[in-house]
């Protein structure tokens, strides 16, 4: 495990990025932090600089689907803070409603978010790490990236499966270059935030324990991963394999 010194975190104004930007501050690591919500940031950044003053922590606003602002910004942060070697590619929006029922403004906006603005995080990160030859690069993808999810979760699961499948390229890609860029796809399951407020599921997993494992989780960089680990390294294979009318079950 390599230990990280300086974190880049995006969508880190609420939920798990925040949670994650809690735990390394209090490990001693810098953070770039990045959100729409700026004012939301500034009082993070307080709070944080207040509990743990050795470290520093910059901000910037940012709307991820625009891939020039994204480029900028990430530059802009990595000459701050000298140099970024951990990208969590965090950001994106849970909205959704059942296909063709009058509100494809918010399947659109998912989309957009999660699938564009993830792709627009990877290629201004994978550069920044490309000219500097090594770094951690992770993917926050989801459980429901592993099939297609029905109603308010249809548009939201195929934008997961996207992110997915880009960290699994990309990581093929450097890895057979012998590349020092270390990429990790990580897949939450149910952790109690906004974006699954309106979920009923017994696998809910309470929000201080999910931040606690996937920052356990990120921090040992897997190239795949489920968070937490238990129920989801069994259930999440089972997913993909099992007859469609037995999985749904479990999502």
């Amino acid at each position: 495990m390599t230990d990280r010194t300086t974190i880049l975190i995006t969508g880190a104004s609420s939920g798990l990025g925040e949670g994650m930007a809690r735990r390394w501050a209090a490990r001693g690591k810098n953070l770039a932090l990045c959100a729409r919500r700026l004012d939301r940031l500034e009082e993070l950044r307080a709070e944080l600089v207040a509990a743990n003053p050795a470290i520093r922590v910059a901000v910037r606003e940012l709307d991820v689907v625009d891939g020039d602002a994204v480029e900028r910004v990430f530059g802009e942060l990595d000459d701050e803070l000298g140099g970024i070697d951990r990208f969590v590619l965090n950001a994106g929006l849970g909205k959704g409603a059942s296909i063709g029922t009058g509100k494809a403004h918010a399947n659109r906006e998912t989309a957009m978010v999660n699938a564009v603005g993830t792709l627009n995080q990877a290629e201004a990160a994978t550069m920044l790490l490309r000219q500097r030859g090594e770094g951690h690069l992770v993917f926050i993808s989801s459980v429901s990236a592993l099939r297609g999810m029905p109603k308010a979760q249809n548009t939201y699961g195929a934008s997961k499966a996207f992110v997915s499948s880009l960290a699994q390229g990309l990581y093929a890609e450097l890895d057979s270059a012998g590349s020092r860029i270390t990429v990790s796809d990580i897949l939450p399951g149910y952790i109690r935030t906004d974006i699954n407020r309106s979920v009923k599921t017994a696998l809910m997993t309470e929000f201080d324990e999910g931040v606690d494992a996937l920052v356990k989780t990120i921090d040992a960089e897997p190239v795949r991963a489920f968070v937490p680990a238990k129920p989801w390294k069994a259930l999440g294979p089972l997913l993909t394999a099992l007859p469609e009318k037995i999985s749904r079950r479990f999502v």
